[in-house]
């Protein structure tokens, strides 16, 4: 056993049979509420935040572009820029976060990605933008795996998705209040510090990352043994709860980082996700400049604070979809295909907004895409915690965010050149259709590869 099995084994002690305690179901209901109360509101404010600081430059767009000379194009590498850094980092971030724990990791990222954000006000054109974006990724990188990490720590899996759901919530209603509140500062911030409107939102929207940064090392604990507010028998079920899962799952403790990458089933994941990620941030980055692009047929002219408002709207309905889904996959245990209807209806979503021509239409085919979009992540990321714990659970949900991420990068790119090339976001929105319909079709083929998979390693 090497340092890291060591590390993990220690962490979550195995109870004495003798003193197990009992639960029944509203007990054990009343003591995942009393965890959720505690520790989700500053992980959703914080998720909030980053997903505020990583795709608000879709509304600066609007002002920024001419400002910088950015195309579509450019303005596009730009946004994906952002996850060749995560890419990088994103998998030391994790393991990191594994040995140092949770508190102090969330600190240190939540405060860096605060800093780089808000200096984004100062660049001077394309290259340094690029420079930024990039810093940004290394800065954030870990986050989300981190908090997907964190929860397994708390939850037993049969509470984990709707967890997972309500901290989602907080990063989607970024896009309900976050974009309203960019376009308010868009739109009058222009000479707060001497800075033009979109610099000054980097700024104010940068600083709370910080804020927030610390308050996360003042008030969250690393596991439940930390937690002064547990009484002596809710740890003990938890720590009971959480080493059975331990004991009774299909697990494997990864020998080093490194081997995941050769484990079929996380790179079958981590593709899946990819196709996910391509669709949800080509639509994230560029929604503002297609309901911009519905002036000429609609004969009027959108403010900014009017588009991003009326980017709020498929989020909105997202949100709403996406915990009673989550709740039915943990009622029924229930993955696999709670990961991939979503996928197949923002295919459907997507291409028929490219099909169509009226604004109306469009925008309640974009709320269709988002729903699907918002209501995937949930269940998905609670399949790679059925055949990995420990430092592997680091490692691999870290390597699925990554890699499926750089969905993130290829997107906005090729969302741009698309539209440079033919003039209309209808090809965009057919590819990105496509790629998300792959995606689910692999994700339904996840359980018969994991089975082959698992039968290779039992022969081995």
């Amino acid at each position: 056993m090497d340092h890291a099995e060591k590390s993990s084994a220690t962490q979550v002690p195995t109870p004495d049979p003798a003193d197990t305690v009992e639960l029944d179901m509203s007990e054990q209901r009343q003591l995942m509420k009393k965890i959720a109360f505690r520790i989700l509101p500053v992980l959703m404010v914080a998720y909030f935040i980053n997903s505020l600081d990583k795709t608000n430059i879709s509304l600066a767009s609007l002002t920024m572009d001419k400002d910088l000379g950015l195309t579509a194009s450019t303005f596009g590498l730009a946004s994906g820029l952002f996850f060749i850094g995560y890419f990088v980092f994103e998998i030391p971030s994790n393991v990191m976060l594994y040995r140092v724990g949770p508190r102090v990791w969330i600190t240190r990222i939540m405060i860096t990605w605060g800093i780089v954000s808000a200096c984004t006000a100062f660049v001077s054109g394309p290259t340094s933008l690029y420079a930024l974006r990039v810093l940004l990724g290394l800065a954030e990188a870990g986050f989300y795996p981190g908090v997907l990490l964190y929860l397994t720590y708390w939850f037993p899996a049969r509470f984990r998705s709707r967890m997972l759901a309500y901290f989602v919530a907080g990063g989607s209603l970024s896009g309900v209040f976050g974009s309203p509140l960019t376009g308010v500062v868009l739109q009058h911030g222009n000479g707060f510090l001497g800075l033009a409107g979109w610099r000054a939102m980097f700024v104010i929207e940068g600083t709370p990352a910080v804020l927030v940064g610390i308050l996360v090392l003042i008030v969250m604990k690393d596991r439940p043994n930390d937690a002064g507010w547990l009484k002596p028998h809710e740890k003990q079920w938890l720590n009971t709860a959480l080493a059975a899962e331990g004991t009774t799952m299909a697990l494997e403790r990864a020998s080093g980082v490194l081997r995941m990458f050769r484990d079929a089933r996380l790179v079958v994941l981590a593709f899946a996700y990819f196709c996910k990620c391509f669709g949800q941030y080509a639509l994230t980055f560029f929604l503002p400049q297609m309901i911009v692009a519905f002036e000429a047929t609609a004969h009027t002219n959108y403010s900014v604070l009017k588009v991003s408002v009326l980017t709020a709207i498929p989020t909105v309905l997202a949100v709403a979809a996406s915990i009673p889904w989550a709740m039915h996959s943990d009622r029924t245990g229930e993955r696999v295909w709670h990961s991939a209807v979503p996928m197949f209806v923002a295919t459907a979503g997507i291409c028929v907004s490219g099909a169509l021509h009226q604004p109306l239409g469009i925008m309640a085919a974009l709320c269709v895409a988002s729903i699907g979009i918002g209501t995937q992540s949930q269940a998905f990321f609670q399949l790679p915690s059925k055949f990995l714990t420990g430092v592997a659970a680091a490692g691999g949900l870290a390597m699925v965010n990554a890699v499926g991420n750089l969905g993130g990068f290829a997107a906005p790119y090729v969302t741009g050149w698309l539209k440079d090339s033919s003039g209309t976001f209808s090809t965009a929105s057919y590819a990105m259709g496509v790629i998300m319909a792959i995606g689910g079709i692999v994700t339904v083929l996840f359980p018969r590869i994991s089975a082959t998979t698992t039968e290779v390693k039992a022969h081995a």
